[in-house]
């Protein structure tokens, strides 16, 4: 079995076993763009129905079943793993808007000129964390200049608890995952350990809110899991 089905079969056990509260993390995003659908309605025949760009999509395992009903206007899934993206349109099957999936990452496609397409509706889910503390400011702020007056900007993800440092949070989420993770042999188990220690670079809230504040995000914490890492907040243009 080659690595891209190795990570992609222990990811998978992780979002089934619910390792990282996923159900109620998708449970929360749903709520929030119910919401904001609602709040945009009465504007619904003055505007184009919403674009949405999902960063790092994945296989949609879990958020097909929303985006199947959402009255969208477009749909574009991009994430670095070009294998996973047949993946992701097969789970989310035929959808009455048009959809395009990219391999990509997420500085090249927030860097891109593309006044003409402004995105209502951003969502990322546990990708921002691979990028350093000085890439995720920079996100922030080339994706201010992509989303649409009224948008707003889901982003889910891990994070580190006010001041702790990224070694820290590493050694809590890794006892975790040694100590908690059981349904997951020892070998799956060490392999996200591995790659935790090499790629994630979880945010401080209080700097990454600084950091959104500048680059003119307004922030609200909607979710946050019981392990004080994952966590959902929504950005909306300040």
């Amino acid at each position: 079995m080659d690595l891209f089905n190795r990570q992609g079969t222990t990811y998978r056990q992780v979002v089934d076993q619910d390792l990282m509260e996923h159900r109620a993390l998708s449970t929360a995003v749903a709520k929030a763009i119910d919401t904001w659908m609602e709040s945009v309605g009465s504007d619904r025949g003055k505007r184009e129905p919403p674009r949405l760009v999902d960063l790092g999509c994945g296989d949609l395992g879990l958020l097909a079943p929303l985006l199947r009903r959402l009255p969208l206007g477009s749909y574009l899934g991009i994430d670095l793993s070009a294998q996973v993206l047949p993946l992701a349109a097969a789970a989310l099957g035929p959808v009455a808007y048009p959809c395009r999936w990219r391999e990509l990452d997420l500085l090249s496609w927030a860097a891109a000129d593309n006044p003409a397409q402004p995105v209502d509706i951003l969502h990322s889910a546990f990708a921002i964390h691979h990028l350093s503390d000085g890439e995720k400011a920079r996100f922030l702020d080339l994706c201010r200049r992509r989303i649409a007056p009224g948008g707003l900007f889901l982003w889910a993800d891990v994070f580190r608890q006010p001041g702790e440092s990224r070694d820290a949070y590493g050694a809590r989420y890794v006892e975790r995952i040694r100590n908690t993770w059981t349904e997951l042999s020892q070998e799956e188990r060490e392999r996200v350990v591995t790659h935790l220690l090499s790629f994630d670079h979880p945010a401080d809230p209080v700097v990454i809110q600084a950091a959104a504040a500048a680059a003119g995000w307004r922030w609200k914490w909607l979710w946050r899991g019981t392990h004080q890492a994952e966590a959902l907040a929504l950005l909306t243009p300040a």
